[in-house]
This record gives structure tokens, sequence and C-alpha cells, in this order.
């Protein structure tokens, strides 16, 4: 298992360990994703990290191969429209179980980073700064960062106005600037500030 020692005897126990993290629950435009990942043990991924800690292009290659060499891993998303009716809490928490139950094998343990669990029927544990300290974690991190960047390329393509390729949706000064010049679009967070005030 590619775990921090001190954390190992804890995982030793499990055969299966499933790691689980979002992207995008800051952004003010577009759905949440989460992944989730159970590494091969056999199977050795070197780099893997927090996906805000390292960079675009060893994002996208580091997802390649965990794809490539993992035991299994899936991505699922919760909608604008979810975020908006659950809050982007539950709406995260709807996506990691959405992707741990799309697996096509079933964990003895899922790992989840941070401080809240999603409703499972097998053993959960939150763990926080989870991505920096378990691999499994920090897959999934990195398989749904670069989810959500390309996700954010395609409505681009369909609102480029926002400039949502270079932002991904995060409220910068251009994309506020955008909203106050282009109004709300239908992939705008209604229940986020300041997009609320301007409906």
């Amino acid at each position: 298992m590619h775990v921090k020692k001190r954390l190992t005897p804890y995982l030793n126990n499990y055969v299966l360990a499933c790691g689980v993290d979002e992207a995008g629950r800051g952004p003010l435009a577009g759905p949440v994703l989460a992944a989730c990942v159970i590494l091969d043990p056999c199977r050795k991924i070197d780099g893997l990290a927090d996906s805000k800690k390292i960079s675009a292009k060893k994002r996208e290659n580091l997802a390649v191969l965990i794809k490539r060499y993992s035991k299994a891993w899936a991505i699922a998303s919760a909608s604008v429209a979810e975020i908006d009716q659950l809050n982007i809490l539950q709406a995260s928490l709807l996506a990691m179980k959405r992707a741990v139950e799309s697996l096509p094998l079933t964990p003895n343990i899922v790992l989840v980073d941070g401080n809240h669990c999603p409703q499972l029927k097998c053993p959960v544990r939150a763990i926080i700064k989870g991505d920096s300290l378990i691999s499994e974690i920090s897959a999934a991190s990195i398989l749904a960062k670069t989810a959500r960047d390309a996700e954010m390329l395609v409505l681009h393509s369909s609102f480029p106005c926002y400039g949502f390729d270079q932002h991904k949706g995060y409220p910068t000064k251009k994309h506020v600037a955008a909203l106050q010049k282009y109004g709300v679009s239908c992939v705008h967070r209604r229940s986020f500030s300041p997009v609320k005030s301007m409906i």
C-alpha cells in the first residue's frame, strides 16, 4: 500500500483501500467532480501528491498512469442544479458516493480527504490533508482535478465570454467582471455569492 508510514499499520488490515477526493467546491460555475482510486501495490506510481501542488502537465501525465495501472478508478459529478438545491458540501458528498458506487470492485475501506464522509455501505474514514498523506487519495485528487478542468474546457466552448478555460470557474477578477458584463449563465451556481446578487 502506498501510504505514509504512520498510517500504514492501520491500512494494512484492509485488502482494498479506496481513496476519494473532489474538485470544484469553490468555483462559481460548473459541476463538482469526485474521483476514487484503488491503487495496485504491485504497480507503484511515482510522483503522486496533492493535485494542487503539482503542475497541470504533470497532473495530466499522472492521470494517464493512474487510469492505466490502478486496480480500479471512477469519476462522478454533481450538477450545478444539485449544488444549488443541496448546498456544495452535500453535492460533493453525493458526487463521492456516485464515484465509489460505480467502481467495478468493492473496497474494504474508503478514505476521504477532509473531515466529512459520504454515506456508503462500506467503512469510511475522513482524513484531514489526506491528499498529501495517502497515495490513494492523492491519485483521486489528480483524477478529479484533471476531469473537472476538462469539463470546464467543454463549457468554455459553449460560453467563451466568461473565460472558463483560464480560471475554471473560480471567482477571479476577470470572471466577476465577465459576470457583471454578460450576466449569469445557466452553468453558474445561483446559490453562490456574488452570482446570487446578480440574478
